[in-house]
């Protein structure tokens, strides 16, 4: 399985960027994707994931209604859209996947990882 993660860059606060995961290796139509995040001197945080068949989708509170999360089956992609970004979101996002349709929301519970693309939101 590799994953292929892009879309950070260099954004204002109340900006917007969207992240993008594309998977190969394998049909992850069971598969799980979550999005997590580091900045410097944190450990890795757990900002969103969703279950690949199952629709449903988990946000870190820091991060209700300002990111979303959605898929493109066709594609084996999934994205992470976020809106009225903080300098707080300042960190590399990586997106990781697993077998599974469960509640994943600890980085240990994931097997397959991108390389992470960094995202700054300056003041």
């Amino acid at each position: 399985v590799q994953l292929q993660a892009s879309g950070g860059g260099l954004v204002q606060a109340g900006g917007s960027l969207r992240l993008s995961c594309a998977a190969s290796g394998r049909t992850f139509s069971s598969y799980a994707m979550g999005w997590f995040r580091q900045s410097p001197g944190k450990g890795r945080e757990f900002v969103a994931a969703f279950s690949w068949s199952g629709g449903s989708t988990y946000f870190a509170d820091s991060v209700k209604g300002r990111f979303t999360i959605s898929r493109d089956n066709a594609k084996n992609t999934g994205y992470l859209q976020m809106n009225n970004l903080k300098p707080e979101d300042t960190a590399v996002y990586y997106c990781a996947v697993r077998l599974g349709n469960g509640r994943y929301l600890q980085y240990n519970e994931y097997d397959y990882w991108g390389q992470g693309t960094q995202v700054t939101v300056s003041s």
